[in-house]
C-alpha cells in the first residue's frame, strides 16, 4: 500500500493514478452518494480541481482506495476560491451557507481539505490502516505546503476516526445534511499533531 501526493507539477509521473484517484471519486460521491456532481469519462471533478490544488492518494498499484484533494485558503480561479469559503458565500447550492461557525478564513498557513472519501470495498480490516495512511500523508503534504491549520468538511463520524488516530481536531462548524450525508467542518491544528 502507497500514499503518493498528487500535483499537476508531478502527475506525469504517477501514470493513470490522477485519472483513477477521479474515477474512485466519482464511484464514493455520484455513485454510492448519488451526488449531482460534474463528470467526464468515469471521473468526477469539479471546479476547485486546479493547478493550486493537490491530491493524496493511497493506493495499490493504480487501485485508489482513498483521497483527499488539498486547496489553499488563498486560491482564487475565477469567481470560485475554496470550497468552505464558496460555501459559507452562498455560492454552492447542495452546501449551507451555515457551514462554519467563524468567516471562513484567507491565510497562507491554512489549507482546505475536501473530497474525502475511503472507497466502500476497502475491507474493514484494513479500513484503520488506509485512514492512517491518508492522514498522515496529509499532515506530510500540508507541512511541506507551510500550513499551520486544514480545515475540512469531512463526514460527521471524524471525532470517532480521529481519536482512534492520535489525532487532534476541533469542530469548526455544526453537523449538517449534505444530499443527505451527515457532514461538518473539522479543524485540524497541525501544532497539536505529533504525526
Amino acid at each position: 500500500m502507497l500514499t503518493t501526493t498528487l500535483s499537476f507539477e508531478n502527475m506525469h509521473k504517477h501514470g493513470e493514478l490522477m485519472v483513477n484517484l477521479l474515477r474512485a471519486r466519482k464511484q464514493s460521491f455520484i455513485v454510492q452518494n448519488n451526488w449531482d456532481l460534474p463528470e467526464v469519462a468515469g471521473m468526477e471533478y469539479d471546479q476547485y480541481d486546479t493547478p493550486a490544488s493537490s491530491w493524496i492518494a493511497v493506493h495499490e498499484g493504480e487501485r485508489v482506495l482513498a483521497g483527499v484533494r488539498l486547496t489553499p485558503t488563498t486560491a482564487r480561479c475565477g469567481m470560485y476560491s475554496y470550497m468552505i469559503r464558496d460555501a459559507q458565500k452562498g455560492m454552492l447550492e447542495s452546501i449551507p451557507i451555515t457551514l462554519l461557525y467563524d468567516e471562513a478564513p484567507i491565510d497562507p498557513n491554512i489549507l482546505d481539505a475536501s473530497r474525502v472519501f475511503v472507497a466502500r470495498d476497502v475491507p474493514a480490516e484494513d479500513r484503520t490502516e488506509v485512514q492512517t495512511r491518508l492522514m498522515k500523508k496529509l499532515i506530510d503534504t500540508a507541512r511541506e505546503m507551510e500550513a499551520k491549520q486544514v480545515l475540512g468538511l469531512v463526514p460527521a463520524i471524524w471525532p470517532r476516526w480521529i481519536r482512534r488516530l492520535g489525532l487532534f481536531a476541533e469542530a469548526a462548524g455544526p453537523v449538517m445534511l449534505v444530499d443527505g450525508a451527515p457532514v461538518q467542518v473539522a479543524r485540524m491544528d497541525l501544532s497539536r499533531t505529533h504525526h
